[in-house]
């Protein structure tokens, strides 16, 4: 029902913190094992998700513990940006910039920004 009239999807098992922010909601994931915490503002087509599921040896997956990320205190993610991985952690006041795509840990304080390929004359 939620997701029909907003557009986000919050699966009921993430851990949200105080003073969440959601601005111009469509397009939000955010998966069950996503942690995150107070003051926390994040924008349209955000995605906290998973990576794929690890293999046994024997080829079976491995399901369960945690498989999205954690985001810290006062960070800001902006619009289209998609965290993934349960050992992400999106550390303590960082900025992601929109269009990002991380799977591995930032630091507190940090900004990512998507680097443009296109050279300047």
């Amino acid at each position: 029902w939620a997701h029909n009239r907003s557009g986000v999807d919050i699966h009921p098992g993430a851990v949200i913190g105080r003073a969440f922010l959601i601005d111009h909601g469509t397009g939000v994931v955010i998966g069950e094992t996503t942690e995150i915490g107070d003051h926390v503002k994040i924008y349209q087509g955000v995605t906290l998700g998973a990576l794929s599921f690890p293999r046994n040896p024997d080829g079976t997956l491995v399901k369960g513990g945690k498989r999205h990320p954690t985001i810290e205190d006062h960070a800001t993610i902006y619009a289209n940006a998609t965290i993934l991985g349960g050992e992400t952690v999106i550390g303590q006041g960082a900025v992601i910039g929109g269009g990002t795509w991380i799977t591995e840990s930032v630091e507190p304080g940090a900004k990512v920004l998507v680097q443009s390929t296109t050279a300047r004359k």
